[in-house]
Formats: structure tokens, C-alpha cells, sequence
């Protein structure tokens, strides 16, 4: 905490900024010389502390109290209670959601409680855009260590004794990776991180590149000496402009520090890195097709082999890992392989970065050891189901994953144990849904994700994935027939067996698991026309409850399309010729008198 003090942190990614955080910051800024006490106090703008569903979040240091939902209006109490007076501000403590219980710092909080932050460890404790307060927490020492102290074979070994797997979906072993990459002669070799986070709900690199730059910088730096490569590649969504931004920050504060470029740190080892940018296509997650777009082509996978490693960018030998796997070098090579080994599973070792979403009480950014329950995961660290529904589903993976029931909830989360379940870990993308949700809706919506974000090139998923999805809205809007459900499990396994890459390999994965789980939701939907969930808008179907109406007069108002008749104080009805369900007179009535069917 150098010479202040206390520290107000405050939370600058992209969800806080959209909520006013940068103001927040201004306004203890502004406050702070007011008061004359800038000299004390220092205001730092970090990263995400990860408990995105109560931002703004303010974070008090040294004690370490934790303020949520903060707005500019609140910088003024903030400073003359707690910094002046020393009083936390009880109105702006996090409640348990389960227990109402008011939480005053971090370390008694249940979301952080079973976490292990290794990807995550510097977001949120440092500022982002200094490269000073990086070193100051052990940045640049492991790349130190690799140049002066250990060669390239021997850093290689201790990323594969790590058991470290990759992190953007298929877990293949890094340390393996390097090694091919690093034996392929080649007068030229690239390495590539991947920033082309495409999942809905997903936001797990693009945190850590906000919020720790300088990590996937010293990792791919590292990654070059150990492989033999002195380019470096960044492929980025370009809607990502606050992770773009500071990197270019840190690209530049690492070669004016002598980081980058020539001769790093006197070793005779040259390496620099570029930025490109992505269009936001989901298939450029792949690497085959994340190196056509960098070579300026089409954004399409290829066959292999051969690997990137052997044949990648420009026809080089070229390693590609994503930005969590390289936030996990650096602590490997400072704190040693047998410590991360001993993290985690026998097949699955160290952290696993997930974004945890959906009908869950505390959304957000979570770092958890492999091997974490399911139930651990949505209980303890999310903090149950939102108003108190039942558990129905959680989807991991992404688009690519399956939803998993409530029987897989103690199940130990690994990439073996997800693959067994009909699911997978995939970049980290985790979505719980409750007794509300639609599980064919839901298949449909996320396989509308993928046929949109097909790249077109192979049939299977071109064509198969479109027919698929043909058939599901069929099923949704009332017009499927029995044996659709053996046309969406035949065609499933085609286009699983028949495709391309990994997009169409995986694409069928929400229809199969949903269809193997709740098989009655989808016979409902076709033999009696009928949604349980009453998400299906073809068939719902709202009435009034009679004897329940008081002719308030509420769902007559608020229906946008008239379809509601009656008088003040008189039973009302709906005209379903006219009824749009959209649910509004459902979500107004006071009194329970709309029955949804």
C-alpha cells in the first residue's frame, strides 16, 4: 500500500464502467482534495473482483471491506464514515441471499471462500495500466528465471510436470504442445494467443486481459524462448476495446522496460508481439481458422494434420494457447510444478477460471480448484437460485455443452468428468437455469447461436445444424410430431461424427443432452401441445381466473395490444385472437387471477 494510508479500490471492467465506476473514481478523486486528504488515501481504478452481480463494487483496504452497488452519490458518505470516522457504511454491505446476514469484508464471504485464484490473481488488487505495481507482485520474475537460469527443454518439462491443460476447451496438455512446437525446425515460428472469446455469457479472458495484461505477456515471452519463436500474435475481438486498450498500455510499457524487442533482459533472446484484430466470429475460436483470418482469409477450419505446430501461421511452426492457459505460467514457474500439480484432479490439476451465470443469486467471475462439485460451484460460491426456485439445469460449455440435472450436481468438475456426463468444460462458460426455463427453448436458442456462427465450409454443420434447428422450431411453436425426436438424435450424431471442427462437432451437444434429460418436455411440446415451462409462446396460453379477478383494471392497462376487456371492478377476459403472450398481464396481476396454461 506504499505510503497512503488506505486504499479505495474500485472496480474498473467493462460491466462496473458501464455502471459508472470510472465516475465513482472521479468522485473520491475529487473528494479526497477536497477534504485534504489526498495525501492519505489513494483511489486505484482495478480490474474485476469477479462478484459482477452486485457492481460497482468498491473495495476498502486494509480491512478489506467490500461495498456493493455503489453509485458517485456514494463517495461522500464513503469517506466521511469509513475513512474519517472509521465506520463502514452498513446500507452499502453485501447481505447473504440466503441467510440476510450482512457480510463487512471479504474473507467472510461465502463467494470467495472456496475459491483459489492462480488465472485471477492480480485483477482486482492491482492497477491494470501499471506496469510498476505487475513486478511489484512477482511480475517478470518466472520470464527472469527461464532466460538466466534454465533452458528452454528444462522450462518445457516443467509445464508438462504441471499437468497444466489447456483452458480454452480441449484440454490438450500445454507442456505437450510447447514440445512439438519447440522440436519442428524452422527459420521462423510464431506464438499466438487466443482472445477470440465467442460463448454467450462468457467473459473469462477478456477479464484477465483487462485486469492483468502483463501475465499473458511474460507468459508469451516465455512461451517464445521455450519454443524457439521470436513473434508473437494476439488475435482480439475487436469489440473488446477496453482489453485492447490496455494491452497496447502493457505492449508498450514491457518494451520501454526492455521486456520486449532485442535482447531481453541481456539473454540475446529477441522476441516482440503484435495485436490483430477478429470480426467476432465464433469459428475464429478455433485455431485453424483463427490463423486463416490472421493471414487475412476467410475465417475457416482445416483439416489436420497437420497441426499449427507443425504448419500454422504463414506455414510456420506455430503454438496457439488462450489467454487463461498463459495466465497460469508464470505462478507455475515462480511457485514450482509439483505446487500447481497439487491442486485439483489426478487427470485435471491446478484452477479453472468460469463465468458464472443465469438464474443464479451471485453472478459473476469465479476462479475454483478442478474438482469442485457442481453443487459447491451454484450453492456456496453462487449462492443458491435466484428467488428461491428449484434447480433444473446447468449448461457448461457454451454453445458446444450439454445441460447437466441435478443428479450431476456433486459431480467433481474436470474435463473427464463433464466429457462422461454428455457435457464439457469448454472455455468456461457455466449457465444455471431454474423451474422457469424451457429446456428446448433453451437447446433451440443455443443452436441458433451456432447455425448463425457457422462458417458455412462443411455440410454437416452447414446444412445439418440448419435442419436441426428447423425441426426444434417446429417442436416450439405446437407443429412437431413424435418422430421428430429420432430425427433430432440421428441427425445429432451425424453432424457430431460428420464435421469438420470442433463448432459442428459439438454443436449438437445442448439437443442430445437435453433430449436424454428431459425427453417429457419435448414428448409435452408434441404430444399435447403444451409447454411445462409456459416459455413456448405458440403454447401458452393465458386466461383469467374468475373467481380471483377484482377488476383492478392492471393487466387492462399495461396489455399493449388491447386483447383485454372488462370494466372497473368486473371480472376481466382475454381475447385470445387477439393475444400476443407476451405475459405482461401475468407478470402485473397483483392477485394471482392469470393462469397460464
Amino acid at each position: 500500500m506504499s505510503e497512503y494510508n488506505f486504499q479505495i479500490l474500485v472496480c474498473g471492467g467493462t460491466g462496473c464502467k458501464a455502471s459508472e465506476s470510472e465516475e465513482i473514481r472521479s468522485s473520491f478523486v475529487n473528494l479526497l482534495n477536497e477534504y485534504g486528504l489526498e495525501e492519505e488515501v489513494q483511489v486505484v481504478l482495478t480490474d474485476c473482483f469477479g462478484f459482477c452481480e452486485k457492481g460497482p463494487i468498491v473495495k476498502m483496504m486494509p480491512d478489506k471491506t467490500v461495498y456493493v452497488r455503489v453509485k458517485p452519490s456514494d463517495a461522500d458518505e464513503i469517506i466521511k464514515e469509513h475513512i474519517v470516522k472509521g465506520n463502514q457504511v452498513e446500507r452499502l454491505l453485501y447481505r447473504d441471499p440466503v441467510t440476510g446476514t450482512v457480510v463487512r469484508d471479504r474473507q467472510h464471504m461465502e463467494f470467495y471462500k472456496k475459491q483459489i485464484r492462480i488465472a485471477l490473481r492480480n485483477c482486482g488488487f492491482i492497477n491494470p495500466e501499471e506496469i510498476d505495481e505487475y513486478i511489484a507482485h512477482d511480475g517478470y520474475m518466472a520470464l527472469g528465471t527461464c532466460l538466466t537460469e534454465m533452458k528452454p527443454m528444462e522450462v518445457i518439462e516443467q509445464i508438462k510436470k504441471s499437468g497444466l491443460r489447456g483452458r480454452g476447451g480441449g484440454g490438450f496438455p500445454t507442456g505437450l504442445k510447447w514440445e512439438i512446437t519447440a522440436k519442428v525446425p524452422g527459420d521462423q515460428k510464431y506464438v499466438v494467443c487466443n482472445v477470440d472469446e465467442g460463448d454467450p455469457g462468457a467473459f473469462m479472458d477478456r477479464s484477465i486481459l483487462e485486469g492483468d495484461p502483463h501475465t499473458v505477456i511474460e507468459a508469451m515471452i516465455i512461451n517464445g524462448y521455450c519454443t524457439g519463436a521470436s513473434k508473437g500474435l494476439v488475435y482480439i475481438r475487436a469489440e473488446y476495446p477496453l482489453a485492447i486498450s490496455r494491452l497496447k498500455i502493457a505492449l508498450a510499457q514491457a518494451r520501454a522496460y526492455g521486456l520486449l524487442g532485442d535482447d531481453i533482459l541481456g539473454s540475446g533472446f529477441n522476441f516482440d508481439i503484435e495485436i490483430r484484430y477478429g470480426a467476432g466470429a465464433f469459428v475464429c475460436g478455433e485455431e485453424t481458422a483463427l490463423i486463416h483470418s490472421m493471414e487475412g482469409c476467410r475465417g475457416e477450419p482445416t483439416f489436420k494434420p497437420p497441426f499449427p505446430s507443425v504448419s500454422g501461421y504463414l506455414g510456420k511452426p506455430t503454438n496457439v494457447n488462450n489467454v487463461e492457459t498463459y495466465a497460469n505460467i508464470p505462478v507455475i514457474i515462480n511457485k514450482g510444478a509439483d505446487w500447481f500439480a497439487s491442486i485439483g484432479t489426478e487427470k485435471s490439476k491446478g484452477t479453472k477460471v468460469f463465468a458464472l451465470a443465469g438464474k443464479i443469486n451471485n453472478v459473476g467471475l469465479i476462479e475454483v480448484p478442478l474438482g469442485t462439485t457442481l453443487r459447491e460451484v451454484i450453492y456456496d460460491i453462487g449462492g443458491g437460485i435466484r428467488g428461491g426456485k428449484k434447480f433444473k439445469a446447468v449448461q457448461t460449455g457454451g454453445p458446444s455443452g450439454g445441460m447437466l440435472t441435478a443428479e450431476f450436481l456433486d459431480t467433481p468438475i474436470d474435463y473427464d468428468n463433464l466429457l462422461a456426463a454428455g457435457s464439457m468444460m469448454g472455455s468456461g462458460g457455466m449457465i444455471v437455469m431454474d423451474e422457469d426455463d424451457c429446456m428446448v427453448a433453451i437447446a433451440k436458442f443455443y443452436l441458433g447461436f451456432t447455425v448463425e456462427e457457422s462458417c458455412g465450409k462443411c455440410a454437416p454443420c452447414r446444412i445439418g445444424n440448419k435442419r436441426l434447428h428447423e425441426i426444434l422450431e417446429r417442436i416450439t411453436d405446437g407443429k412437431g410430431e413424435i418422430q421428430d425426436l429420432d430425427r433430432l438424435f440421428m441427425l445429432s450424431n451425424v453432424i457430431k461424427d460428420a464435421s469438420l471442427c470442433g463448432l459442428g462437432q459439438t454443436s449438437p451437444n445442448p439437443v442430445l443432452s437435453s433430449l436424454k434429460y428431459f425427453r417429457q418436455e419435448y414428448e409435452a411440446h408434441v404430444k399435447a401441445s403444451h409447454c411445462p415451462a409456459g416459455q413456448c409462446k405458440a403454447l401458452v396460453r393465458y386466461e383469467v381466473i374468475e373467481d380471483k379477478c377484482t377488476g383492478c383494471t392492471l393487466c387492462f392497462r399495461n396489455c399493449p395490444v388491447g386483447a383485454i376487456t372488462g370494466e372497473k371492478r368486473e371480472v376481466h377476459f382475454i381475447d385470445q385472437s387477439l393475444c400476443i403472450k407476451c405475459g405482461v398481464c401475468f407478470e402485473k396481476c397483483k392477485f394471482g387471477a392469470i393462469l397460464v396454461s
